[in-house]
């Protein structure tokens, strides 16, 4: 298959409430969308890869990926006023690479792991959609005004991570046809009668949504480069 990602870094990250977006903001020294780019690209599975940004990014965008020389980075596209908008800007700009396949992953996911990417791609051979997900193991209560109302049955519920994988032509389709704004593309799919599968993610695997989240992400991005940087070292003889 002829893979393509769509990175999805349009976003303004108003609940984060900074003023630079949090895909941008740096993570250990290296900001979220480099650090998911570089594992995307880590794979020869994937012919290229498609950022969609907002119109105000460009040169946060270049910034951010300065000296990341790959032939699979295309120019990025500038996205729409909703998430959904943005993402038929990408699949639009891919149309003309005619991918088999795409995966659609959050910016502000920096820590997806080749082996979800590949679990993803796996699923595409046998279903129209595969997307990366966490049980739900926490019990659920609707709440009002602060208060517990009722419980919420937690089976068979589960969290969706990125990537989220398609076959190309029936994701711009569906989106086409869809015409309005979903959560994610799994939403619109499923809209449009789509079998969708689940592969199991990784709790590592967050969206940074708020400062404790980056707070959270710069301490494992901070372990991770260790634990790389270690690996990379040479052994030395105790003898």
């Amino acid at each position: 298959m002829r893979v393509a990602v769509l990175i999805v870094a349009a976003g303004r990250g108003r609940r984060f409430g900074d003023e630079v977006p949090k895909q941008y903001l740096p993570i250990a020294g290296i900001c979220s969308l480099r650090r998911c780019l570089q594992t995307f690209l880590s794979l020869e599975s994937i012919a290229m890869v498609q950022s969609i940004i907002h119109t105000d990014d460009q040169e946060r965008f270049d910034d951010s990926l300065a000296g990341l020389d790959d032939p699979r980075i295309l120019p990025p596209v500038l996205g729409g006023t909703t998430r959904s908008k943005s993402v038929i800007c990408g699949l639009r700009a891919l149309a003309a690479y005619a991918p088999d396949c795409v995966l659609v992953h959050d910016a502000a996911r920096p820590f997806v792991t080749p082996k979800i990417i590949k679990d993803v791609q796996n699923e595409l051979l046998n279903a129209e959609a595969a997307f990366a997900a966490l049980p739900v193991v926490d019990a659920l209560w609707q709440t009002k005004d602060g208060a517990a109302i009722n419980p919420v049955a937690r089976d068979g519920v589960w969290r969706a991570q990125t990537p989220q994988g398609f076959h190309f032509d029936k994701l711009l389709a569906a989106h086409l046809s869809y015409g309005g704004d979903a959560a994610d593309d799994v939403e619109i799919a499923r809209a449009m009668g789509m079998e969708v599968r689940l592969v199991i993610g990784t709790s590592e695997n967050f969206k940074i949504t708020t400062p404790q989240d980056l707070a959270r992400a710069t301490e494992l991005a901070a372990r991770i480069d260790r634990d790389v940087l270690h690996r990379a070292l040479p052994l030395h003889s105790t003898s």
